[in-house]
């Protein structure tokens, strides 16, 4: 007996001097843990989504970090049902109004004779634009008038949810009793201490040690890069191999083809580079072998959402603005590869095409990787867990040992908690599907919010189910993750005025309807933005061979603002481009600035702190104050009595002055120190 409490004492101060953060990182001991035991009746469970969070309960069970990243996703999740509701609406009117949209329905008619030029060398034949009629009508479902309205409104709704985080945020740091917390000295990291202790570099800075981390971080981002290059490249070769088929219903297929597989490959390359890219970010960051443990987290999250942002939008950036920029025209097409022609847009504009890829990359990280992996990996991880400790398990013939498993073994094949990034980046680049590029998808609130009705639960079973309880961490914010989300509200600001002002006809249709059209009306705007080109020009080799079109064609037409071939600057920007080019550039000042002032507007209304808060907190300092005046003129009045005291018993002499002096010094040096507190509460 004498023995075991030996060892259990001397395990004990082991404990105490080294940590069991440093055991395990010496793998002393496998892991460590509180034990789960409750909380899965009212929250992680589906069939309760439809109630509130119990916040404070999970604040007490898994800690404030936790509780703070429930919170404020279940915030998040609410402010988009007002923004699922404004986005309904607005791809409602675009339904509404496709009838009266003239633009699309010139193109569809028939009657006009706008005989289009080849959309590839010597295969492709000369075509008529009412061909592309439905590509028209679905563009106007999200390139109309009220989706310059939305991108405004949600450069508001980005706005007002950031205040309002800082306010709940604000009431639970009150109620949690987290106002005075203040960060602490940490210490190093296990893992610093036991590299530090390994490579013996006691008297060196061991952050030194990977001086090319950046290097390494521009590899990679590299790499995402190349994985849209190569998108771009097959997206090219095979719109020129579809071309060049003798079947007549593959080559007028060809757009439709290459864009659905395209986004399906880019989707597929996103997955999986995203879980590359995870195990990337953590051992970049544990190469720089980081001393404290909060600065490892900022330094992984930086990582980590820098190459996933660029993994993410890198596709969808290339489609609003790249592509169909440098085509060239007729005659003077520019070639990559030699002898592919770069990329077009549809007669409709890139903005279908970006909803296409902006719907298909959103949904497919929500249904695949956001649940699916969620659900799946997690529950792989524990039942490959649950066999191994089966097959290496040593059967004790104990009579006198339970035959149920213990709370700590059922803990232990669970998956070890690795933080909330995973949780915080998945939400976070949702939230820049939802804002960025808002102005080509007003649905994608809508879908946002469905997943996060899942989302909520999912994380609430995935934490008590599928993971070990991790242990308690204080804290009053979210951290860098503000920083991010306000980085991508500012962001969006400028990327759906470029969409609206480059990317969509809005401004075209605009400058047409008000400097150009002799009635004040559309009518005549498909003629005014295409041009002519006179096909006897063309290039040799590059003209169609066994042309089918009905009747000769002496000039064809493309969509560019260009002097005709008759003029004397034949096929050079004509002056409607770049009267449409500088409108482009003033909408995107003017609608920068005019959200920007809004939301500043929006940020100076709304105060950080809750009124009842602030009241409250008042209260506590008014009565902290009158605590310190009563304890003051107590004093005071035991200092007169001391001094009265003294007069009566010495009316003359130097002893009393001094006693006198030293009493009102002291009375003087506690008045400023109380003035000093004041001053601080205040």
């Amino acid at each position: 007996m004498f023995s075991v409490k030996s060892c259990l004492f001397t395990t004990c101060i082991f404990l105490f001097l080294l940590g069991i953060g440093t055991l395990i990182a010496n793998n002393v001991y496998d892991a460590a843990y509180p034990l789960h035991d409750l909380l899965y009746q009212e929250w992680a469970r589906y069939g309760v989504f439809y109630k509130f969070q119990p916040i404070d309960l999970i604040r007490k069970y898994f800690g404030e970090k936790i509780g703070l990243y429930f919170a404020w996703l279940g915030l998040y999740t609410e402010f988009l049902i007002p923004s699922s509701v404004v986005g309904i609406i607005v791809f409602l009117y675009g339904c509404l109004t496709i009838e009266s949209d003239i633009p699309s329905k010139e193109m569809c008619d028939q009657r006009n004779a706008f005989t289009m030029c080849p959309l590839c060398d010597k295969f492709c034949d000369y075509w008529n634009l009412s061909s592309a009629c439905a590509t028209a009508r679905a563009s106007h479902l999200f390139d109309n008038p009220a989706t310059v309205f939305f991108s405004i409104f949600m450069a508001l709704w980005a706005t007002m949810f950031l205040e309002q985080w800082k306010r709940l945020q604000m009431r639970l740091s009150y109620f949690w009793d987290l106002t005075g917390l203040e960060e602490e000295e940490e210490h190093p990291r296990p893992e610093y201490e036991t590299k530090l202790l390994q490579k013996k570099l006691k008297n060196k800075n061991i952050t030194t040690e990977c001086s090319n981390e950046l290097c390494c971080d521009y590899i990679f981002i590299m790499l995402a890069f190349s994985a849209v290059f190569g998108v771009i490249v097959y997206r090219i070769t095979t719109a020129a191999a579809l071309s060049f088929s003798t079947n007549e219903t593959t080559r007028s297929n060809v757009r439709v083809t290459v864009t659905a597989t395209a986004v399906i490959i880019n989707l597929v390359v996103v997955l999986i580079l995203d879980e590359i890219y995870g195990a990337v970010a953590k051992w970049l960051t544990e190469i720089e072998i980081p001393k404290t443990e909060k600065t490892f987290e900022e330094r992984l999250i930086l990582k980590a959402f820098l190459l996933k942002f660029v993994n993410s939008y890198a596709s969808i950036f290339y489609v609003a603005f790249f592509k169909g920029r440098f085509v060239g025209r007729p005659g003077h097409y520019v070639y990559v590869f030699e002898g592919y022609r770069m990329e077009e847009c549809a007669p409709g504009g890139c903005l279908m095409e970006l909803c296409i890829q902006l719907s298909i990359i959103m949904l497919g990280k929500q249904l695949i990787q956001n649940n699916l992996f969620e659900i799946g990996i997690p529950y792989l991880k524990k039942l490959f867990r649950k066999l191994k400790d089966e097959r290496t398990e040593v059967k004790e013939m104990d009579t006198n040992q339970s035959k149920d498993p213990q709370q700590w073994d059922l803990d232990y094949i669970l998956e070890p908690f690795t933080g909330l990034t995973p949780e915080y980046m998945e939400m976070i680049i949702q939230f820049g599907f939802v804002t960025l590029f808002v102005a080509s998808f007003p649905l994608a609130p809508v879908f946002a919010l469905l997943n996060n009705i899942i989302e909520v639960r999912l994380d609430a079973k995935k934490f008590v189910t599928e993971l070990r309880r991790p242990d308690t961490v204080r804290e009053k914010d979210i951290g860098i993750w503000y920083n991010i989300l306000s980085g991508i509200g500012k962001l969006s600001v400028i990327i759906n005025a470029f969409v609206i002002a480059v990317t969509s006809d809005f401004i075209p249709r605009l400058m047409y309807q008000y400097a150009y059209s002799q009635n004040g009306t559309m009518h005549g705007f498909i003629n005014h933005t295409l041009s002519y080109f006179n096909v006897s020009q063309l290039k040799a080799g590059t003209q169609p061979e066994n042309s089918l079109f009905a009747q000769e064609v002496s000039f064809c037409r493309f969509k560019d603002y260009r002097e005709p071939p008759w003029s004397p600057h034949q096929y050079e920007f004509s002056k409607q481009y770049w009267a449409v080019l500088s409108a482009r550039l003033a909408f995107v000042i003017l609608f920068q600035n005019l959200v920007m002032f809004l939301s500043v507007l929006v940020d100076w209304m709304i105060p950080d702190i809750p009124k009842d808060i602030s009241e409250q907190i008042k209260k506590e300092k008014t009565v902290l104050v009158d605590f310190f005046l009563k304890e003051e003129h107590e004093k005071l009045k035991l200092i007169e009595s001391f001094i009265a005291h003294d007069k009566q018993k010495h009316r003359s002499g130097t002893k009393s002055r001094r006693t006198r002096a030293a009493s009102f010094s002291q009375s003087c040096a506690f008045l400023c120190l109380l003035h000093g507190v004041i001053l601080s509460l205040e």
